[in-house]
């Protein structure tokens, strides 16, 4: 199930990286349409990650688990995303704040801390 939850999380934050930041590259297009077709866009999303998040904890994953998976997935998407379809270079400093964050993650899973049940 952790295959299936990461797939559907990865699908959820592609569409949501685009519901946030999709609109940048049409500034010209009045805020209210924007902000619509992000609402449109961010429904199915919902339609993701509902399912990963419910489908994950169900088999095990904790709350907290599932929110890191969601961040590391984030940051990997939101980096394509802004280099492919914003044409925005990732700067050194971005990366290293996304890495040390990410390291973060190992404290979340950390296999020393694991409860007996």
């Amino acid at each position: 199930m952790w295959l299936t939850t990461i797939f559907l999380l990865t699908i959820s934050n592609i569409f949501m990286t685009f519901a946030w930041y999709g609109h940048l590259k049409y500034k010209t297009t009045a805020l209210w349409a924007a902000i619509v077709i992000s609402w449109l866009i961010a429904f199915v999303e919902y339609c993701f990650q509902v399912p990963a998040n419910r489908l994950g904890h169900t088999y095990g994953i904790s709350a907290a688990q599932l929110k890191t998976i969601q961040e590391v997935i984030t940051f990997t998407v939101f980096c394509l995303f802004s280099i492919w379809y914003l044409k925005e270079p990732l700067k050194w400093n971005y990366l290293i704040g996304f890495v040390l964050i990410t390291f973060g993650a190992v404290f979340v899973f950390a296999p020393w801390q694991r409860a007996t049940p």
